[in-house]
């Protein structure tokens, strides 16, 4: 009996231990993702894997074929048939995009990513490629121009968006005026249009360049107003990557500067946002 109590007592200290045991092992794991540079083994296997949100127009989404394609789909693949690299794209749930770059599931996240002081602290950023900014997207009919009348009113956008940072960061812009000082969040912005024109909520928040495309696609355009938020700092868009990625960091960078300097940038900022578009803005003044 003794015996067999002293087995029982060790049994329970070893399942204690198997919680603490399985996230020393997941710590280790996101410890080397973050340190190691991985542009040997990407450039081994000839192949690098890109997470998107695969309903971001024009940045990454469906076709109804199912194809995936957008500007940041095009823009990728140009930066790395420079190098012979195939992309492969990785369809992620935009909330946990940066659990799956740190723990190895991806290697970068390219679909519209904006960089932030929040981000900043998990995440390393290439040079920015695409000018941006936050618009809020109402109905004509609700004469609302401003975000001083979305007092009382209710407001969507995406769950882990840039919008969702900036509505946290500057409350005294919407954040306080709106019903019980919170939004309403959605895994995609199609969701937030839904219900926009199904009246339960009043304003969706969400990227300039975003809004723009979408809405051009609609049989009823006219019937959104869109009001730059002119109060939230400027956006634009960066390839997010783990920060042990010095190489990799070198290699988009200076692909993104030959596609500048090659005039394939523009071309591509023409193809998806058409010519009078004002978004590529930062790269003009790369070195």
């Amino acid at each position: 009996m003794i015996k067999m109590a002293k087995k029982w007592r060790y049994l329970a200290v070893l399942f204690a231990m198997l919680p603490v045991m399985a996230l020393a092992g997941c710590t280790s794991v996101n410890q080397r993702a973050n340190t190691q540079d991985t542009w040997q083994r990407i450039e081994k296997r000839g192949k690098i894997v890109i997470g998107v949100d695969d309903s971001f127009v024009p940045f990454g989404f469906r076709e109804k074929s199912g194809r995936l394609v957008g500007y940041d789909v095009d823009l990728a693949r140009a930066v790395f048939k420079q190098y012979g690299i195939k992309v492969d794209f990785q369809t992620i749930d935009w909330s946990m995009k940066e659990n799956e770059l740190r723990n190895g599931t991806i290697d970068a996240i390219w679909n519209g990513y904006s960089p932030t002081a929040e981000r900043a602290q998990k995440v390393a950023f290439s040079r920015q490629y695409l000018q941006n900014a936050q618009i809020l997207v109402t109905k004509k009919a609700d004469h609302i121009n401003s975000p001083a009348e979305m007092q009382g009113k209710v407001l969507g956008l995406q769950t882990g968006s840039v919008a969702a940072t900036d509505l946290d960061q500057y409350p005294h812009v919407l954040k306080d005026r709106i019903k019980n000082h919170q939004p309403v969040l959605y895994d995609t912005y199609p969701s937030a249009f839904i219900d926009l024109n199904a009246g339960r909520i009043q304003g969706i928040l969400l990227d300039q360049t975003y809004a723009d495309y979408y809405i051009s696609k609609l049989k009823d355009k006219n019937d959104y107003q869109k009001t730059v938020i002119n109060q939230f700092p400027k956006d634009s868009s960066v390839v997010g990557l783990r920060k042990g990625d010095r190489t990799l960091l070198k290699k988009i960078n200076a692909g993104l500067a030959h596609l500048q300097k090659t005039g394939e940038l523009q071309r591509l900022n023409e193809k998806w946002f058409g010519k009078k578009s004002n978004y590529l803005g930062p790269v003009n003044h790369w070195r």
